[in-house]
């Protein structure tokens, strides 16, 4: 199977996102199955070769790196059933059912996501994360200044706090980067990139280049806990 979408992918994408009720998918599964489901388990299996040279940590089996295209409506006023993007979530071995930092793509009728980061940290892993940056700031910031890293993503918005986080100085150095909830760097490409045989290049090329930032994110959630500062 080749590793990548096809026409028939995003055609089907762009009905879901007309049509996001379960009799109009229930009927067109088929079309699920063999236009976005096989592509993207092939997809995995082939970024999860590469990723074995810079983060074997999150090499996963396909079908648990697949996030599931079912939404959880149970405690949303949303209740359409379904995504309408397909997406890929790469864990780091100890934290898969965590939030810790990870690799992600997802794509959609109009676009192709390419990131990596630490998107959405429980409440225990944005205070090590915090605690962390305190003294390797720097190293993130000239992580992410890199030319080569720039050239492929763009930062975060970090959705940031309108003031420093409790129990944290607020003139550190650091500051900047200890309001932000999350951390990482992302690209948007056109849909039809995906449907492309040089789409694994694209995501491996991106994923490469954000390892070292992932690494430096997930160090301290990797480590024994620390008590609390307040």
């Amino acid at each position: 199977m080749p590793a990548h979408f096809t026409e028939e992918s995003i055609k089907f994408l762009r009905g879901l996102k007309r049509n996001n009720d379960r009799t109009w998918f229930e009927a067109r599964k088929p079309v699920f199955e063999r236009g976005l489901k096989v592509p993207m388990l092939a997809v995995i299996a082939a970024v999860n070769d590469a990723m074995v040279d810079f983060a074997p940590e999150n090499v996963r089996p396909p079908q648990k790196v697949m996030m599931r295209i079912y939404r959880d409506i149970r405690f949303s006023s949303d209740k359409s059933p379904y995504k309408t993007q397909v997406a890929a979530w790469w864990a780091r071995e100890g934290l898969e059912k965590t939030s810790g930092g990870g690799y992600y793509f997802h794509l959609s009728a109009t676009e192709l996501t390419i990131a990596a980061g630490v998107y959405m940290p429980q409440a225990e892993q944005l205070l090590a994360i915090r605690r962390h940056l305190l003294e390797h700031h720097a190293e993130l910031r000239a992580l992410l200044a890199g030319k080569k890293l720039r050239a492929k993503l763009g930062e975060f918005d970090g959705q940031k706090l309108t003031r420093p986080p409790k129990g944290f100085p607020a003139d550190h150095p650091a500051m900047d980067l200890l309001v932000c909830r999350q951390w990482g760097v992302a690209a948007t490409l056109p849909a039809e990139t995906a449907t492309q045989p040089t789409l694994v290049r694209e995501i491996v090329e991106r994923f490469r280049l954000a390892a070292p930032v992932v690494q430096l994110l997930n160090a301290p959630l990797m480590a024994r806990p620390r008590q609390p500062l307040f």
